[in-house]
């Protein structure tokens, strides 16, 4: 099996992208992370450049790593100076690592422009500084910056400067689509060019400008690059850079090429979410192979299919890569979607095609997505939904009135006050409470009126709550849908409410939430 190594920019390349920022500790534990997942050479950053990243490299020098090599990227040498008076130069030797990326400029309108020095100094530039480094023992890995801009423009001079990298004792070439215009085709034919132009290895450094990134990796690799340079979830400036998340899978199970250890591709949705969350970062859920919704699935031919073989409309198994197969409930569902979420959440209803109460349930599911309810992130609600279809259900509490008065003053803050009655059995209680606003003290009342029956409900915590506007054109009149996330010590559930008035729809979503918290509970304590 051919063998592609995969080098990790995430720390330093990624850290570019917009809103991007990792502490040094956050640097360390993804460091961590990529080591045992197989990466074979991890980027930490450009010494000098800025304190964290003088932190990381002296931090990771007392970590023991599994097998990955640890990089510090750099560039060539100023014009007329030597390495050695080179205070950057200096500080990537400082660093300790054994590793170094060195970029230099490929592109002749860069030297003249940018650098503003000769042809002729940025060959020596490039010389110079990766003998320095190789005379210090470094392994060398020399970065064509603008390479592929620069062969289009004057493909000699482009193949003079890796040349000169190649003779100075560079151990690897990586061609560097910088600006990510470049098309696969195009990406293909040079790199083959390349190759068989020098002696060395050469590898892959694409950008996403022209969300070609991912495919123009795959090219350099079948034409022969054996180093795939890239960050998680395609973090980068501008657009991104190639996404390992998708380079990784598509190399080992598309194209039979072996990149990281086989056991260890079922981590790859674990690390997509771990480094977004470090980088406080929402998740990508339409993102290919570990995306929440990669694997997520709506149509109700579809469903129907896939419960016969999953093959029909998946391109990959799911867990391979540590993801999970989801089957959303909608106005789009068959009753295949409905007997198939019903044993995902094992429901002991009885659910069969041929029950008149399961169509009426997907009759009604398609009525209430028509007058915006939404039950993909609403689990909770569905699950409630099914079982109050069916006999058995018990429903632990009753609303016999409700009332909110708010007060607004002049230079004062608003008051809210809810005042409620409700049904609990055979009792009737009577309560009120404040709240800094009309749906905080519609919640606190609630909770109030219900603990003295319910004390497990002090553990249900409010963990998300997310309004959205559902005809804008309405104005204040619009109907708006509800979302609320809540999570006790052990799992999390989300809930929907939808009305034209909000505090409706805050209402339907917090009394499922609480309403499927006491059903789980009470399950928990029958199981125990």
């Amino acid at each position: 099996m051919k063998k592609v190594s995969i080098y990790d920019t995430t720390l330093r390349d990624g850290t570019q992208g917009e809103g991007i920022s990792f502490s040094a500790e956050d640097k360390l534990k993804v460091a961590l992370k990529l080591d045992r997942m197989g990466i074979q050479y991890i980027e930490g950053g450009w010494p000098g450049s800025n304190p964290k990243d003088m932190e990381f490299f002296q931090r990771i020098r007392e970590v023991k790593l599994e097998q990955a090599t640890i990089v510090a990227f750099g560039s060539t040498r100023k014009p007329g100076g030597k390495p050695s008076e080179d205070s950057s130069i200096e500080a990537l030797l400082k660093s300790g690592v054994k590793a170094a990326a060195i970029f230099g400029k490929s592109w002749d309108f860069h030297v003249t422009h940018a650098l503003k020095t000769t042809l002729k100094e940025n060959l020596r530039m490039i010389s110079d500084t990766i003998s320095y480094l190789k005379e210090k023992g470094l392994e060398v890995i020399y970065d064509g910056e603008h390479f592929f801009d620069g062969y289009k423009n004057n493909p000699d001079y482009a193949i003079e400067t890796i040349l000169a990298a190649q003779d100075a004792g560079a151990d690897l070439i990586c061609l560097c689509d910088t600006n990510g215009g470049s098309l696969p085709a195009d990406v293909m034919d040079v790199v083959g060019k390349v190759i068989s132009a020098v002696k060395i290895p050469v590898g892959i450094h694409t950008h996403n400008d022209g969300e070609l990134a991912v495919a123009n990796s795959l090219m350099a690799v079948r034409a022969g690059a054996v180093q795939v340079q890239g960050t998680i979830n395609g973090l980068g400036e501008r657009c991104g850079n190639a996404n390992l998340c998708s380079v990784i899978p598509n190399l080992a199970l598309k194209m039979g090429y072996q990149c990281i250890p086989k056991d260890k591709l079922e981590g790859l949705t674990e690390l997509s979410r771990y480094v977004s969350e470090l980088a406080n970062v929402i998740p990508n859920s339409h993102q290919p192979y570990v995306g929440n919704s990669a694997f997520a699935h709506k149509g109700g031919i579809h469903v129907n299919a896939m419960l016969k073989h999953p093959e029909t409309y998946e391109h990959i198994k799911p867990e391979t890569v540590g993801n999970s197969r989801r089957v959303l409930v909608s106005e789009l569902s068959g009753m295949s979607n409905i007997v198939y979420k019903a044993e995902e959440l094992n429901l002991d209803i009885d659910l069969r095609r041929t029950n008149p109460e399961t169509k009426a349930v997907l009759d009604e599911i398609k009525e209430l997505e028509h007058k915006g309810f939404q039950f993909e992130g609403a689990e909770a609600s569905f699950e409630l939904l099914l079982r109050k279809a069916f006999n058995g259900y018990h429903v632990p509490f009753k609303l016999d009135t409700l009332r909110i008065i708010m007060e607004k003053r002049e230079e004062s803050d608003v008051y809210s006050e809810a005042i409620i009655k409700m049904k609990v059995g055979q009792e009737i209680v009577h309560t009120a409470a404040e709240g800094n606003g009309p749906v905080n003290a519609m919640d606190n009342a609630l909770r109030k009126a219900l603990e003295g029956f319910y004390p497990e409900i002090h553990q249900m915590q409010l963990a998300d709550y997310k309004v959205r506007v559902l005809d804008g054109n309405a104005g204040t009149g619009a109907l708006v849908r509800v979302l609320i996330e809540t999570h006790d010590k052990h799992e999390s559930w989300g809930t929907v409410g939808v009305s034209e008035n909000i505090i409706e729809a805050s209402w339907q979503a917090m009394v499922d939430s609480l309403e499927y918290g006491l059903y789980k509970s009470k399950k928990k304590n029958k199981e125990a």
